[in-house]
């Protein structure tokens, strides 16, 4: 049977010194707990055997399989355990473990297996919805741009691109301060699953109970990061009173898994204070603009919603187009116009490329994560990608990136010229797509590849994997039957289609240099 968290329990006797519980009023000295969005927006995978609407019953079962069947001594799993595990092909599983590495919060040293509490937390995280896209803040001026009738307007279609269905108002992607909000809600509402599918057993007096080690405590660095005041990270062993006195090496000491729970609660709440009185702020503009909790129905969660988050701070190019936020950098509604961003301009945060049309995007510089969204009659160019690039709803747009890994999500008559580590995986209702080996150089593209991890020997331009027609997680109603249709992958291009793509000097290119590295012989 399943434990969990509604009753008292005391630390062993081994835990640290605990605190007092008193705090500044308004949690001034509270660090500012915020979601991991790189596990939102590039962890998610449409594998219906993921996702579980049980709560942790199926989770707790699947955690204590992997352990004593397939996990080794340190705990780790590896893609032939996956597959039995979870009873999914040995292709998804490799998938799974895959994407796993790639949103951890730290680098691992072993890529071909994984941490199982790391993967239980992660297959938690499926079940998460995303927040439903809203009308674009200037539908007029877009819909000059934009067709008419797109796969773009928030519907799946299992018909033709010309029977797609007509949309009024043009649709973009949630603002960040909206995703966040979206994703601190789901996280208040599951995290005594959370905290209870990574807590331990351990016989108290009279009655079992559950206790968190700092070891198992540490793995929430998948979900969530905290803050001090100046905005600079904090570890979360130092982050959470219960284990901010604690060795490195103390890793089995164990704390009451309830207290930390209303430790993690509590966080929340200081962060939706903090993000709601940011919103109110006179320097935020408009508001929220209303979140739906839209994530899949789960059992034994506590049932708390809240709505937040933060502003951004404009800086960059071309003010207010692109943004800098506390940790990404976002270029948005570009029109008619060239924009080059290098690594001053990022600073190695995420970067996205969203609602550009009839543009030229240059981010020459080494990024852990990239999105393009919403882009048409576009060429996009992402230097070196070391993470993960998701490439979603755009429409004749070319594509040209180095990359480990690229996710390409509900596009048409797009290219991507690619210079790639793993498969391209391929989701959602896509119609004409292209593939073709990377076509473009600047002076500093190798060493941006060497310090993302790229290996410029693998390019696997041309093996895409198809996922499947429908996208369990983006909350969009979807015609019945769809799941079962075979989603449409890419083509390559034509040999004689094929140019090279000249990046002008004024942006620092050298045009004699080859990228013969990255090409397919």
């Amino acid at each position: 049977m399943t434990e969990s968290l509604n009753f008292e329990t005391s630390a062993r006797k081994s835990s640290p010194a605990e605190p007092s519980g008193e705090e500044d009023s308004g949690g001034h000295s509270h660090p500012l707990l915020q979601p991991r969005r790189e596990l939102f927006e590039y962890g998610l995978l449409p594998i219906p055997k993921l996702i579980f609407t049980d709560g942790i019953v199926t989770l707790i079962y699947v955690k204590e399989k992997l352990l004593q069947r397939h996990a080794t001594a340190l705990h780790r799993v590896d893609a032939l355990g996956l597959a039995d595990g979870l009873q999914i092909s040995l292709v998804d599983a490799g998938i799974v473990l895959d994407t796993l590495v790639s949103v951890l919060p730290y680098e691992p040293e072993d890529l071909n297996s994984v941490d199982v509490r790391d993967l239980v937390l992660f297959l938690y995280i499926q079940s998460y919805r995303r927040l439903v896209s809203k009308t674009h803040k200037d539908s007029a001026a877009v819909a000059d741009v934009w067709p008419s009738t797109s796969a773009f307007d928030g519907y799946l279609s299992a018909l033709t691109p010309i029977q797609l269905k007509r949309c009024s108002s043009r649709r973009s992607m949630p603002s960040p301060a909206d995703e966040e909000a979206h994703q601190l809600s789901y996280l208040e509402k599951h995290m005594e699953n959370i905290v209870s599918v990574l807590a331990d057993s351990v016989e108290g007096e009279g009655a079992e109970s559950l206790v968190l080690t700092l070891d198992s405590f540490q793995r929430l660095g998948l979900l969530i990061q905290f803050f001090d005041d100046g905005h600079e990270g904090i570890p979360l062993s130092q982050a959470c009173p219960f284990f901010a006195n604690c060795d490195d090496n103390a890793s089995n000491i164990s704390v009451s898994a309830s207290k930390v729970l209303d430790w993690l609660l509590r966080s929340v709440a200081i962060s939706l204070e903090h993000i709601v009185a940011a919103d109110k702020s006179p320097t935020r503009g408009t508001g929220m603009g209303g979140i739906n909790d839209v994530d899949v129905t789960m059992m034994d969660a506590s049932a708390n919603k809240a709505k937040l988050q933060s502003s951004g701070l404009q800086s960059g190019l071309f003010q207010p187009s692109t943004v800098q936020s506390r940790s990404q950098t976002i270029v948005d509604g570009i029109s008619k116009a060239s924009v080059v961003k290098q690594v001053s301009d990022t600073i190695r945060h995420p970067v996205k490329v969203l609602n550009c049309h009839d543009s030229v995007i240059y981010i020459l510089a080494p990024l852990s994560y990239a999105t393009v969204y919403g882009c048409s009659d576009a060429t996009v160019v992402v230097g070196a990608v070391g993470k993960a690039l998701r490439v979603e709803h755009c429409e004749r747009v070319q594509i040209i990136a180095a990359a480990k890994r690229i996710c390409i999500v509900n596009c048409r008559e797009c290219v991507f010229y690619l210079g790639i580590n793993h498969s391209p995986l391929v989701l959602g209702d896509n119609h004409k797509l292209q593939v073709a080996p990377y076509n473009t150089f600047y002076p500093q593209l190798l060493e941006h590849m060497s310090q993302v991890g790229i290996n410029a020997i693998i390019n696997r331009w041309n093996e895409p994997i198809v996922l499947g027609m429908v996208d369990p997680h983006d909350s969009l109603p979807h015609p019945a039957g769809l799941s079962d249709t075979q989603s449409e992958s890419a083509t390559c291009l034509d040999p004689d289609q094929f140019t090279n793509f000249l990046i002008p000097k004024w942006y620092g290119a050298n045009l004699v240099e080859s990228t013969k590295a990255l090409c397919s012989e």
